[in-house]
């Protein structure tokens, strides 16, 4: 049987979108919430699927210093969609930077990023 377990993160940032025809053309700013899943089976060891404090760990560097605090738009690197970086984007670039880190014996499983408290982009493995 596999588990999923979820981890929450938040971070604020400000973005623009360029050439979208609407209010987030000009800077503002979110207070995103990013929820990691990462499933597996439970180990009859420890009975975790994975630790908590290693997903907290691995976010807290590989993710959040680069974004928290920022100009989206300013970032540069990583690989980083600086130049429209909307939720969706966004949710493909961690995916990119966690999926090698976060593979063995558990696996990556979901990133949802909410950009408002009523808006989120959202990455699920398909099964």
């Amino acid at each position: 049987m596999k588990i999923t377990v979820v981890k929450e993160f938040s971070f604020e940032a400000a973005h623009y979108l360029p050439g979208y025809d609407g209010p987030c053309k000009r800077l503002h700013g979110h207070s995103y919430r990013l929820l990691i899943g990462v499933s597996g089976k439970i180990d009859p060891i420890s009975g975790m699927v994975m630790d908590f404090s290693k997903l907290k760990n691995e976010v807290n560097f590989h993710i959040i210093p680069l974004l928290d605090h920022s100009c989206l738009n300013d970032i540069q690197s990583h690989s980083f969609p600086r130049e429209m970086p909307t939720a969706e984007k966004m949710v493909v670039w961690i995916w990119n930077q966690l999926h090698v880190i976060l593979e063995s014996p558990s696996k990556l499983n979901s990133i949802r990023m909410y950009e408002t408290a009523s808006s989120y982009a959202e990455w699920r493995l398909e099964q």
